[in-house]
């Protein structure tokens, strides 16, 4: 049995959950891979699958089997293309997580010039707000924006973002304009969540990051819906510049407390603990920090 292409096979199963796609993939009979999957079962000794007729899934022994696969396949990877590495034509599958709003806006465009640039590179995008978890996903690169990285994190810095407290021209007219952050506590805020949010905003006085509660009526974890809220008149809201500079270019929300500055956002590129770095990983992060420097 050739270990590496059993594995190769069944991080394919695993990561499609089908053998019929896998089988397509590769142009064969489903029966060609069932029998393989079967052999490197036999050759473990441990069942790696559940078959049902509606799913697969994988057991316990499989998971575990999955990570450790896609491991040793990543070393093997680099060890292939280590030598004269910069010579090298980046190819292969990148499977990467975006925010949506910022992805959307600043990275879709970019994310699509590379793939121009680099035909033998295929490019799997998923545009989600949620955190995702490189290694369970078989993930190879994700783009966060936070003020904040964990211990834990793997992540090279490849931009900023700055934040803002706006609102409409309508809402400052009919309920005041806030000359301290203080004041917001007062005010009909739009509050961004996630699990585990409080609703505080944190401003910079004389040095000190201050908290401030806010009482928020409309939540929502998208700065878009929150800014749109805003321009409709709904309250104040506090985001990144790369939503709501379109608003203000058009009138529709204007920027306040603007003697006081909020805390500033870093944008990572966030990787995989538990893996070498590909050729083409690195070649795109060097793209998309180019990229977002020039947009800046």
């Amino acid at each position: 049995m050739d270990r590496l292409h059993a594995m190769r096979l069944f991080v394919r199963v695993a990561e499609l959950n089908s053998f019929s796609a896998v089988a397509l993939q590769l142009n064969v009979a489903r029966s060609v891979v069932t029998r393989q999957i079967a052999a490197l079962e036999t050759h473990l000794g441990v069942k790696l699958m559940a078959r049902s007729t509606r799913r697969l899934t994988l057991t316990s022994a499989g998971t575990a089997y999955l990570e450790k696969c896609r491991v040793i396949l990543n070393l093997v990877e680099a060890a292939e293309t280590g030598i004269a590495e910069e010579r090298l034509t980046p190819r292969g599958q990148i499977r990467l997580s975006l925010p949506l709003s910022f992805g959307l806006k600043r990275l879709a465009s970019p994310l699509l010039e590379f793939a121009k640039l680099y035909p033998e590179v295929s490019l799997d995008m998923d545009y989600s707000d949620r955190r995702a978890n490189l290694i369970e996903e078989g993930l190879d690169l994700s783009i966060r924006i936070t003020r904040r990285l964990e211990g834990s994190d793997i992540a090279r810095k490849i931009g900023t973002s700055n934040m803002h407290v706006i609102a409409s021209p309508d809402y400052l007219a009919r309920y005041g304009r806030p000359k301290h952050p203080a004041e917001l506590a007062h005010h009909e805020c739009l509050g961004y969540t996630t699990a585990g949010n409080q609703q505080i905003w944190q401003f910079e006085i004389d040095g000190n990051l201050v908290s401030f509660p806010i009482r928020a009526r409309i939540n929502a974890n998208n700065g878009e819906a929150l800014t749109e809220a805003a321009a409709q008149g709904l309250g104040i809201t506090c985001q990144p510049d790369f939503i709501f500079e379109d608003y203000l270019a058009s009138g529709r929300v204007e920027e306040i407390l603007t003697d006081f500055a909020l805390p500033e956002l870093g944008i990572y590129a966030m990787l995989p603990s538990n893996r070498q770095i590909p050729h083409r990983i690195r070649v795109l992060i060097d793209f998309l920090a180019n990229q977002i420097t020039a947009s800046t």
